[in-house]
């Protein structure tokens, strides 16, 4: 067993490895190739170039009023009803991914005019699971 201390998004972990050695002879270990730095750039990212107002328009409004799972798992519970009126920020569901729960609130305040998951489905990552007016 070797004593190694690791950090992970500066976090520091100190950890048991165990070298396992069966005494017969390994291929010698092949030295990974440098990452090519040249190309990686440290500068803040290109500036988007925004779409056109009505373009935008359309797509904010159009997912505005939709609300997607988060991620990939199974739904635990819908926390609204069709007609109740909710305010941005308010919880409107979990979904349980990887035995933990995950929230998900409304992106703006408004009405639910429709519910597209049951407590129980299995849902893909950006399924729409409701949707506010």
């Amino acid at each position: 067993m070797k004593k190694l201390r690791v950090t992970v998004e500066g976090k520091v972990y100190d950890v048991l490895v165990e070298i396992l050695e069966d005494g017969s002879k390994t291929a010698p270990l092949i030295a990974p190739k440098p990452i090519e730095t040249a190309a990686m750039s440290l500068a803040a990212p290109p500036a988007r170039i925004p779409a056109p107002a009505s373009v935008a328009a359309t797509a904010t409004a159009k997912s505005a009023c939709d609300v997607p799972s988060p991620l990939a798992g199974k739904i635990t519970s819908i926390d609204v009803k069709i007609g109740d009126t909710i305010t941005e920020g308010g919880q409107v569901a979990t979904i349980e991914a990887m035995k933990m729960n995950t929230y998900i609130f409304a992106p703006k305040s408004g009405r639910v005019v429709s519910i597209h998951a049951n407590p129980g489905d299995g849902v893909e990552e950006g399924a729409v699971l409701l949707r506010i007016d």
